[in-house]
């Protein structure tokens, strides 16, 4: 316990440190010429030291190389011949939690790669044959064969034969953080998004949009593939995919060269379940909520798999209704004098309802042993109905009432998208050598009507001016079409050679069309002021190159460079406002691990990213949100630019600890303008600052008993904001920390338990302040009909602790927000598991087409 005090202690300290004593970044000039006033500064020790240690680190590396690790390899046979499809797990000897898992191949070969040395469990199964337990010894620098194991076969029914493996909750990898969802009491019955607000490191805010480590502008993947969306539309999606279809999460914050460079807090990629097992095979899931409003969702997996194919198909339908009350306070000001002109209180109780369904339908099919050809095709369709009331009262600048709006407003959304995925895999020999090709087209169709409603009183009620009738037609298509190849070779010395191509084209047309009511003339006409019609092209090619290598058996890395060309064509067909861009960048990353010996290892990589402009920011229409508040977008929005840093340790493999540093250039913010005389305030994105995070992240997961696992994380860190909005200079900088807990319980008889939360403290989102915001969530399960059936009781929020509070203060903006919803829920869900395995072939691996950018963002709710 010594050692481990020690480590926590200079774990506090770097936090300490970092957060009060390091004041400048680590690149002292900025990519962006709009920085040549800012002062100069000169590198501190830290930035200094981190700089010599990438170097000393990258230089050493490339002389000796790396690793503490090993391998184990072998073959299964049963009668003389080899089993293929083989469960190999690689088991802890103290909890038999997993340590890494592998399928034999039609030859019953398999081969376990990057394990720490020591004494392990080798557990080797397959369907219709008894599983087999031998220890197992994993030599530092060495691929030790283990021989073959011989597989006797199951006297009972195939049907009876369960192969079950235990997963660790959070498993921490060299370049990714892997969430385990499926064992989560907690996650039965929520959704996606709520799965990622309470997963290790990701906030997500208000308005749905997440966050990473503190940072924004994260690429959300699912099965390796982009969904080409952001902003709105993602959590739209996200909200309601239901938890029950998701398998697990990997959070990158510094990717390798093969992902796109867009992100500028890394990827996230959500893997959803799939069936490995032979012949047909299913399994249903049904579940409800009852917060103030119910809850429903329901789901259906399907999959046969034989000698030459495997067909696979799911599908899912959900209903939820909930309700939001915002309140916002603003304070308008003199912009000379600051003087207080008016206060303004607004109350917004919205009432939002979907129903939605979800379809994926495919095969695979082995053309040979070493060829296998894919097809996907995908559906989602979602409707929306919202209302929203609300009452602004604006008041002198003693406070005293002199008008009042009342509000009543109506938008209805139906979102449609489709996709179709072809995939091609080919393995050239058995060393590792492969080629995967993708092509995907993708459609999304947003329909969004909206109404409006404004009633105007003087501070007796009496009417004040003219009822006003706005309605907003705004009907959005988006079309996308992309191909990647992707090539892999292994090279003699323990050496690996990645390469890979990929294009993509995307269209998005938007088009707002605004009328309004005319009393004189008792009808409705178009409002050209409001109206707006957006096209906006653009094509990006990239390649990448990467090579990674062990040196020794200390060190070992990696090295990649992507390169992309990015045209783009925005046009503004009611106006003038058309832009014609082009440029080239390129995207290095690099990665050292040094193994010192069993107990620690560290890691230290680099990594530059781009984020561009989601695609509707870009378009100048006006979104309105009531009367007195709206939303536009930015034709002149340019991309910005991250250097990321992180220096990881782990111990023993169950304490990881990450330090990271990450300046960002150009960086895009939400900005609020406001007219004083109006009252009124909108909101847009511009460059207008740098930015700069250096944090600390430290990751347990510690087995208390047999019956208790727990897994802590926390998160410290010091974000500083500095940037000219609205003609004036500012400068903001804030310390905060996030914990996430998770403890899951293990009893007799099929039951299980978990008690998991999250809290954020204080922080600064932008030119936004966040405020403190927390949740407590526990969760029952108990397996029944002999395991294959499952009933989880989750209770999400019973204190009823999370509700968003914020501050936005700045020259004469003067804003408070508070936002509450429907996070108090009750859930419950069945799932049962259904099939009959036979012998077939082995699953083909994921393909990877497109890592593209998720920046479409529609005028949804």
């Amino acid at each position: 316990m010594g050692s481990f005090r020690l480590y926590l202690y200079l774990a506090s300290y770097l936090v300490f440190y970092c957060t009060k004593q390091y004041k400048v970044p680590i690149f002292a000039q900025s990519i962006s010429s709009d920085q040549t006033n800012q002062k100069q500064h000169t590198m501190k020790p830290l930035s200094s030291l981190l700089g010599i240690a990438f170097s000393t680190l990258l230089a050493t590396g490339l002389q000796a190389q790396t690793t503490t690790k090993g391998g184990l390899k072998g073959q299964v046979q049963s009668g003389g011949k080899g089993v293929d499809a083989a469960t190999v797990a690689l088991l802890k000897t103290k909890d038999s939690s997993l340590v890494k898992l592998s399928v034999s191949n039609s030859a019953g070969q398999y081969e376990l790669e990057q394990i720490l040395a020591g004494q392990y469990l080798l557990r080797i199964s397959a369907v219709g044959y008894q599983p087999s337990f031998t220890k197992a010894t994993i030599v530092a620098g060495e691929t030790k064969d283990a021989g073959t194991t011989e597989l006797e076969a199951a006297a009972g029914k195939l049907q009876d034969v369960v192969v079950t493996v235990k997963k660790p909750l959070v498993e921490q990898k060299l370049d990714r953080t892997v969430v385990n969802i499926e064992g989560q009491a907690s996650n039965a019955g929520i959704t996606a998004l709520e799965v990622l607000e309470k997963s290790p490191g990701i906030t997500v805010d208000k308005d749905g949009n997440i966050s990473l480590k503190g940072k924004a502008g994260v690429m959300v993947l699912i099965d390796g593939k982009p969904t080409y969306m952001s902003g709105t539309d993602l959590a739209n999606y996200l909200r309601n995919l239901p938890s029950n279809q998701l398998e697990l999460l990997e959070i990158m914050t510094n990717p390798p060269a093969k992902y796109d460079a867009a992100g500028n807090a890394g990827i996230i990629n959500i893997k959803t379940k799939k069936n490995k097992a032979k012949g047909f095979n299913g399994s249903f899931t049904v579940g409800g909520g009852q917060g103030v409003y119910p809850k429903l969702n329901n789901s259906l997996n399907l999959n046969y798999r034989n000698n030459k194919w495997n067909l696979f198909g799911n599908y899912s339908s959900y209903y939820n209704k909930n309700f939001q009350e915002l309140e916002l306070q603003r304070v308008f000001r003199n912009q000379t004098t600051q003087q207080v002109v008016s206060n303004f209180e607004q109350i917004a109780k919205m009432r939002r309802e979907n129903m939605g369904h979800n379809a994926k339908l495919g095969f695979d099919y082995y053309a040979s042993k070493k060829t296998t050809l894919g097809v996907t095709l995908t559906g989602f369709s979602n409707k929306s109905d919202n209302s929203n009331t609300n009452s602004t009262l604006i008041k002198d600048p003693s406070n005293v009432l002199v008008s009042r709006t009342e509000a009543a407003n109506s938008i209805d959304m139906r979102f449609k998208n489709w996709g179709a995925n072809a995939n091609l895999r080919h393995q050239f020999d058995s060393t590792g050598r492969e080629l995967t090709a993708d092509v995907d087209v993708l459609q999304y169709r947003n329909k969004n009507d909206q109404h409006f409603a404004n009633y105007f009183f003087d501070k007796d009620g009496s009417k004040l001016q003219e009822d006003e009738y706005l309605r907003g037609d705004l009907p959005s298509t988006i079309n996308i079409y992309s191909a990647k190849v992707d090539y892999t070779h292994p090279l003699k010395g323990k050496a690996r050679f990645e390469a890979g191509v990929k294009t993509s084209i995307v269209k998005t047309d938007n088009d707002a069309r605004y009328t309004e009511f005319d009393h004189s003339t008792g009808s409705w006409i178009i409002d050209t002021d409001r109206s707006n019609h957006f096209i906006y092209t653009e094509n990006i090619n990239a390649a990448y190159v990467n090579m990674s290598k062990e040196f020794s058996k200390k060190w070992s890395g990696q090295l990649g460079l992507r390169a992309e060309n990015t045209n783009a064509k925005g046009d503004q067909v009611t106006s003038s406002l058309d832009f014609t861009r082009s440029y080239t960048q390129l995207f290095p990353t690099a990665y050292v691990q040094y193994a010192a010996n069993e107990k620690h290892s560290f890691v230290l990589n680099y990594g530059r990213r781009i984020e561009r402009p989601d695609y509707e920011d870009m378009n100048p229409f006006i979104y309105f949100l009531d009367k007195y508040t709206y939303q536009t977008g930015n034709p002149n929005l340019t991309p910005q630019f991250a250097h990321n840093i992180e220096l990881s340790h782990s111990f023993k493999g169950f304490l990881n600890t990450t330090i990271n540093y990450t300046r960002t250039t150009d960086m895009m913010s939400e900005v609020f303008r406001q007219d004083d005389a109006t009252n009124t305030t909108f909101v847009t994105k511009d460059n207008v600052a740098n930015s700069r995070q250096i944090g600390v992240s430290i990751n347990a997961g510690v087995p208390v008993t047999k019956w208790w696992r727990t897994n802590v994380y926390v998160n410290a860190f010091h974000n500083k904001f500095s940037g000219e909005i609205n003609g004036g200079y500012l400068e903001l900088d804030m310390n905060g920390w996030m914990t996430n807990i998770q403890n899951q319980f293990t009893f007799k008889k099929g039951w299980g338990g978990e008690i998991s939360g999250f809290y954020r403290s204080r922080m600064l989102e932008g030119v936004l302040t966040a405020q403190s915001m927390g949740v407590i969530n526990f969760a029952v399960t108990k397996k029944m009909m002999k395991d294959k059936g499952q009933l989880r009781l989750n209770f999400r929020d019973p204190f009823d602790l999370q509700y968003f509070r914020g501050t936005v203060k700045y020259q004469n903006i003067d804003l408070r927000i508070k936002n509450q919803w429907d996070n108090q829920v009750l859930n419950i869900s069945f799932t049962y598991r259904f099939g009959k395995p036979v012998k077939g072939p082995s699953p083909r691996k994921n393909g990877g087409a497109g890592d593209e950018q998720n920046r479409v963002k529609s005028g949804g709710n």
